[in-house]
C-alpha cells in the first residue's frame, strides 16, 4: 500500500519504520528539508529518535503536494498547533487518514479528527491512540494501541494496516472518547511531573492519577464520549504511561515547572512540543463550556498560564471540601 506520513518527528519516524516493515511503500514528509537531508545522509533521525535506523526504502519528501499525490493512506503526525494548516492541503483527498496527534484545538474545542472533518471532508478518518512511546515502538517492544473511527470499516482497515507482531491494534467506535483520552492525559502528566519536581513520592502520584481519570471521564462524557472508553488503552493506559515514564515529555515538562522554571521558557527550549502545554488551555476552556468540574486541570492551567505558585496549587487541591469518593 502507498502510505504517506506527514510529520518527521519521533512518532512519525517510528511509524514509518513500522509500516515499511510490512512492505508498504512509505513516504515521510517533514517541514524542514535540511532535517530530511540529515536522515538521508545518516540513515537515522537522531534529532528525535536517536540510534534508530530509518529503512533506506522510506522515501523522504520535503514537498507536501508531491508527498500526498498518490497516497492511499495518510498518517497525520504533525503537532496539534500547526495541524489545521497542514490539514488544509487535504481538502480534495478521499483516501484513508490515520491521525496520531493528541490535542484539542483552542479556538474550536475540536479534536484532531474534528479538524479533519472540516478540512478533509472526503477522507475516511480514524484516530490511532494509546500508551505508545515512539522509542519503544521503534525498538519493537510489545505495544498495544486502539484505532477509532465512527465508521467501523475504516477502523478495521487501519487496524489491519498497522498491526504487527509487536504492535497490537484494537478497534473502537468511540472516536471522540479515544481522542479526548489521548489529549487530556498530557495535562495530567504535567501535573505529575510538577509533583516530581517538588520531590513528592509514589503516594502522591497514585492519588493524582486516580482522581484525574475521574475528571477526564467526567469531561469526556459531557462532550459526548462513552464512559468506558476512559478505562481502556487510550484513557487509563495512556494516562499511566505518560505520568510515570522517564520517556514522557509532558511529565518532564512538569518536573521543570516544579523546580521553578517558567513554562514559556521550557516550551521554547524543547525541540519537540509537550502537547499538554497548549492542551491545558484548551481543556480548561472546554470544561468551562460544558460546566464540568476539573480541579486538577484547573490548577495546571493556573500554574502554566496564570503564574500561580506550584506549592499553593497543591495546597488548594488538598484543601478542597471533603466529599465521598
Amino acid at each position: 500500500m502507498k502510505l504517506t506520513i506527514l510529520g518527521a518527528g519521533a512518532w512519525g519516524t517510528a511509524l514509518a519504520r513500522l509500516l515499511q516493515q510490512a512492505r508498504n511503500e512509505v513516504t515521510l514528509w517533514g517541514h524542514k528539508p535540511e532535517w530530511l537531508d540529515e536522515i538521508r545522509q545518516t540513515g537515522r533521525n537522531d534529532r528525535f529518535l536517536p540510534g534508530i535506523e530509518v529503512p533506506r526504502e522510506v522515501a523522504l519528501e520535503p514537498d507536501l503536494a508531491r508527498a500526498i499525490a498518490c497516497a492511499e493512506c495518510i498518517v497525520m503526525a504533525v503537532p496539534s498547533q500547526p495541524y489545521r494548516e497542514v490539514a488544509r492541503h487535504l481538502a480534495d483527498y478521499s483516501g484513508f487518514i490515520a491521525s496520531v496527534t493528541k490535542g484539542i484545538e483552542y479556538d474550536t474545542g475540536l479534536t484532531m479528527c474534528g479538524i479533519l472533518a472540516e478540512t478533509a471532508p472526503k477522507a475516511k478518518c480514524a484516530a490511532l491512540s494509546g500508551p505508545t512511546f515512539a522509542i519503544e515502538v521503534a525498538r519493537d517492544i510489545p505495544t498495544a494501541i486502539v484505532a477509532a473511527s465512527r465508521d467501523l470499516v475504516t477502523a478495521d482497515k487501519v487496524q489491519k494496516l498497522f498491526n504487527r507482531p509487536s504492535f497490537r491494534v484494537y478497534t473502537s467506535s468511540d472516536l471522540l472518547g479515544v481522542e479526548l483520552g489521548g489529549a487530556l492525559k498530557n495535562v495530567i502528566a504535567i501535573a505529575t511531573g510538577i509533583g516530581d519536581g517538588l520531590g513528592f513520592g509514589d503516594n502522591s502520584k497514585a492519588a493524582l492519577v486516580t482522581r484525574a481519570i475521574v475528571e477526564i471521564r467526567r469531561l469526556g462524557v459531557a462532550c459526548g464520549a462513552q464512559a468506558e472508553t476512559f478505562t481502556g488503552l487510550s484513557g487509563l493506559g495512556d494516562l499511566m504511561v505518560t505520568c510515570f515514564s522517564k520517556h514522557s515529555r509532558n511529565r518532564g515538562f512538569g518536573e521543570r515547572v516544579g523546580r521553578g522554571e517558567k513554562p514559556a521558557d521550557i516550551a521554547a527550549s524543547m525541540l519537540a512540543v509537550a502537547e499538554g502545554y497548549p492542551t491545558a488551555r484548551s481543556a480548561f476552556r472546554l470544561a468551562r463550556k460544558h460546566h464540568v468540574g476539573t480541579p486538577v486541570i484547573d490548577e495546571v492551567h493556573a500554574m502554566l498560564y496564570e503564574g500561580k505558585d506550584v506549592a499553593q496549587a497543591v495546597r488548594d487541591l488538598m484543601s478542597r471540601d471533603l466529599k465521598p469518593e
